[in-house]
């Protein structure tokens, strides 16, 4: 956790900015589902070759975070049964949805489905913490999650530092035995998270953190990091620790030295990222039209 001394940035949890980028996405056509892929090497179907499609997406679910403007939860529930089915994701991150909504969704899609969920907590100025209930009625709690079409075994929360006071979000790791695989999903604190302390900055501190998790060849982190690309042109790059886009490579890097990928948030903007050390075969970007974030599908070889 460091002191932030580089000028505002563009964390999406100011409510008015966020609701003026669903409005102007809703000028721009983007209710309409796009999907544009990036495919990696040659895609070798042969049944030898086992692979498994991750996505993560924010969904936007948490309705009193600037939320109302994205569509009602029966409109989400289809759009996530849709990367489950049609989009053919096996292992989905899941940020800003709600607990009750989410056992909906997994109930639905048969006994097969698996969860593991976290909410968010509010912390005060006298240390206590309350879970966030989502404003929908009957939506439950707000939190991050995992829903997998494989059982889940050594769920675990990943420690990392968060705000004083506000919203604390997290890390979450499972392990998908049926591909012997890790499976990390992470919600970073945006910029001014800490009502005591607005300047101090968590992401390095987080991102360290959810790196270390990760760091083994079979394992698929990510999710939405509330921060943009290493680069020239952001001046958060230092928050960035050395493994990712290194040591594991991001769903949309097209080579080595490449720090670049395609917006997944209706204001141009890269938040949403899924890292891995094995092979790529095809990196999806799909705007759902319900929610500022689109989702993110990364295809691997796991055999």
């Amino acid at each position: 956790m460091h002191p932030a001394t580089s000028p505002p940035g563009t964390g999406h949890m100011g409510i008015p900015w966020r609701r003026l980028a669903v409005a102007a996405a809703a000028l721009l056509g983007l209710a309409t589902v796009v999907t544009m892929v990036q495919t990696y090497g040659p895609d070798r179907s042969a049944a030898s070759t086992r692979a498994l499609t991750v996505a993560t997406w924010n969904m936007c679910g948490v309705r009193q975070w600037g939320c109302a403007d994205t569509g009602s939860w029966a409109e989400k529930r289809t759009q996530l049964n849709h990367l489950a089915t049609r989009a053919g994701a096996r292992v989905i991150f899941l940020q800003e949805t709600c607990g009750t909504e989410l056992e909906s969704v997994r109930r639905g899609l048969g006994p097969s489905w698996h969860t593991a969920f976290r909410a968010y907590s509010s912390a005060d100025r006298a240390g206590h913490t309350t879970p966030i209930r989502c404003a929908t009625p009957g939506a439950g709690t707000a939190g991050f999650a995992i829903l997998s079409a494989y059982r889940l075994s050594a769920v675990a929360s990943v420690a990392a530092q968060q705000p004083t006071v506000g919203v604390r979000r997290g890390i979450l790791c499972a392990t998908v035995a049926a591909h012997d695989l890790r499976v990390c999903t992470a919600h970073l604190s945006p910029r001014h998270s800490d009502a005591a302390h607005p300047g101090w900055e968590f992401r390095d501190d987080q991102l360290k953190a959810l790196a270390h998790a990760g760091a083994a060849r079979r394992t698929v982190y990510g999710g939405d990091l509330n921060v943009n690309p290493p680069g020239s042109r952001n001046p958060f790059s230092w928050v960035w620790p050395s493994g990712p886009y290194t040591a594991q490579r991001e769903c949309d890097q097209a080579s080595g030295s490449s720090r670049a990928g395609r917006a997944t948030h209706v204001s141009g903007h890269k938040f949403d990222y899924l890292f891995t050390g094995l092979p790529r075969v095809r990196c999806t970007v799909r705007d759902t039209g319900r929610s500022d974030h689109f989702a993110l599908l990364l295809r691997v070889r796991t055999g």
